[in-house]
């Protein structure tokens, strides 16, 4: 790669490109015979297998993470069945949660309610783009139910108001006043 042009100049530049971390292969039955041709592969473009963290699973028994999401058994909440699926992870719906959480912290009570419900609605639509794949409706609710709460917090610590919030700063206070972002209200686009 180094030998093109054009990435010469860059790295001339001090801009380094990286280097290919993660890879799944889905196959059935021969992983011994995908796992060799992997290394032998790797071998070729002078690659190493990083072998602690490389490793084979059963889908259908176990799940693993990759970029974000859980692949692993789903089941389909109409009929029952079982496919191999995606939901983003818990680590990742955590760290939302917890950014959410930092995001309406006591210390930030000076900002104007627009302006934090714009902060949000960013960060959520920006995470609802990237995990916008497969069951997600659960991980949105969560999301939802959570974001709601600490802006509810964070109004009544701003407005030195007692208790939860929840009659005066209702669900329709929030999504229809200050138009908080829902990700579970939004029809999905990918079939």
């Amino acid at each position: 790669m180094s030998g093109d042009v054009h990435v010469r100049f860059r790295e001339g530049l001090g801009v380094r490109f990286p280097w290919a971390t993660r890879l799944v292969i889905c196959c059935r039955g021969t992983a011994v015979k995908a796992m060799s041709e992997m290394r032998n592969m790797m071998a070729k473009l002078k690659l190493t297998v990083n072998e602690a963290k490389t490793r084979r699973c059963r889908v259908w028994s176990e799940s693993f993470d990759f970029l974000g999401y859980t692949i692993g058994r789903c089941y389909d909440p109409r009929t029952g069945r079982a496919y191999i699926g995606t939901c983003p992870s818990r680590k990742k719906v955590k760290a939302l949660c917890d950014e959410i959480s930092e995001m309406t912290a006591r210390c930030w009570t000076w900002k104007e309610p627009g302006e934090m419900v714009g902060a949000f609605n960013r960060k959520l639509r920006g995470w609802r783009n990237y995990f916008c794949l497969g069951a997600a409706s659960k991980a949105y609710r969560a999301i939802d139910t959570h974001a709601a709460h600490r802006l509810r917090q964070w109004l009544c610590a701003k407005h030195q108001v007692r208790g939860q919030g929840t009659t005066r700063y209702s669900d329709k206070y929030l999504y229809e006043k200050l138009k908080l972002f829902r990700l579970s209200r939004l029809r999905r686009r990918f079939s």
